[in-house]
Formats: structure tokens, C-alpha cells, sequence
């Protein structure tokens, strides 16, 4: 009964420092995927759940550095190139 209490209160602390990250894009579904993933390799849903977040939320932010990259390059080469200059 003592490690079962003590498995809840860790959780609940865990999950306390989790909500200011809550909202980062990526973390939620990198952490329901890593406490799945925790829960099957041997009942470590919270430690999955937080790593899972962790790497959630690193590859939305890889993809979304990715994007602007490219984004970047669009504009650069849709620029119209200058006139070339008149000779008299």
C-alpha cells in the first residue's frame, strides 16, 4: 500500500511540473505515445510519458525550423531578380 502511495505522489508531481509544458507543441502526443510505450516495457507509464514529451516536443520543433527554412528559401527564389541597369 506504501509503494502504491508513493507511485501516486510522484505521478502527481511529475504531472504538476508537466502542465507549464502542456501546451508545447508536440509534448502531448509524444508523451500519450511514450506512456503507452512505458506502460507495455514495464509499467513505467510516467517515465514514458515524460521522455515522450521531451521528444515530442524536440521533433515538432526540428519539423517547425524545417518549415521556416523552407519558407525562406520559397520567398528567396520567388523574389523577382532586379532590372539590369540601362546603358546610355
Amino acid at each position: 500500500m506504501k509503494l502504491l502511495y508513493v507511485a501516486f505522489t510522484s505521478a502527481a508531481l511529475l504531472l504538476s511540473g508537466m502542465t507549464i509544458t502542456a501546451s508545447a507543441e508536440g509534448c502531448l502526443k509524444g508523451a500519450a505515445v511514450g506512456g503507452v510505450g512505458g506502460h507495455i516495457a514495464g509499467h513505467h507509464a510516467v517515465a514514458g510519458a515524460a521522455v515522450g514529451c521531451a521528444v515530442g516536443h524536440h521533433m515538432a520543433k526540428k519539423k517547425e525550423k524545417a518549415a521556416a527554412m523552407q519558407q525562406t528559401q520559397r520567398q528567396q527564389t520567388s523574389a523577382p531578380a532586379p532590372a539590369p541597369a540601362a546603358s546610355h
